[in-house]
């Protein structure tokens, strides 16, 4: 009776283990069909801009794949932009791939992360106390030489990106544009702000105030 008992137990817990490595599979099996789905809705629609390799195009369409940016942007942040698209920029809205479209090709730059995702922690951090007038100074003399005067980017002729542009703006945490200008992005004309070896040392509220002035070039 004790054989035919340890048995089932034995043959119940064998059900368990083979019904969890089922759903494991199953698990992983779904999220590479969700990645290879976003490989082929990015080579459709997004690699004329930013690359095969989502590195981007100084002048024409900034990385998708950069550590830095995939580490500090959240989910919120990247499908926003491409469901939006960015107006008065060369960035069209997506929202015609639906929302399964939008969140694969998100999956697809995910799988390129090199660095753990910091956004929640990034976008939690204190909206800025800075004073535009300051921060207006210190754009002129470093941000605007890539960015533009009114950070047009790409369409002043600049090779950074439109961090003026109100879609921009609008989605983009103030943690997010902080960690950015303290930290910069590597491979990228994007240096860092912050600390010694900085091209300039930057103090935290000198980069409030640049961002209190950035706010304000959204609303004009």
């Amino acid at each position: 009776m004790k054989t035919d008992i340890n048995r089932l137990n034995r043959s119940a817990i064998t059900m368990i283990l083979l019904a969890g490595i089922g759903m494991a599979t199953t698990g992983y099996a779904a999220s590479k069909a969700k990645v290879n789905k976003g490989k082929k809705l990015y080579q459709q629609n997004c690699i004329f801009c930013h690359q095969a390799d989502a590195i981007g195009k100084p002048g024409v369409a900034p990385s998708l794949t950069n550590p830095e940016f995939l580490a500090t942007s959240s989910d919120k942040f990247i499908k926003g932009t491409i469901r939006d698209g960015r107006s008065g920029t060369g960035m069209p809205p997506f929202s015609h791939l639906g929302r399964s479209g939008i969140d694969a090709i998100v999956a697809f730059l995910r799988a390129h992360a090199k660095k753990p995702n910091r956004s929640k922690e990034i976008d939690k951090q204190l909206h800025t106390q800075g004073d535009a007038r300051l921060g207006k100074l210190w754009f002129d003399s470093i941000c605007s030489t890539c960015h533009g005067k009114n950070g047009d980017g790409y369409m002043a002729g600049g090779t950074g990106t439109a961090i003026g542009n109100k879609s921009f703006l609008s989605k983009a945490t103030d943690g997010f544009i902080r960690e950015t200008i303290k930290h910069g992005r590597s491979n990228t004309r994007m240096i860092g702000y912050k600390g010694p070896q900085a091209m300039a040392a930057l103090s935290d509220r000198e980069i409030d105030d640049i961002i209190s002035y950035m706010r304000t070039l959204g609303k004009k």
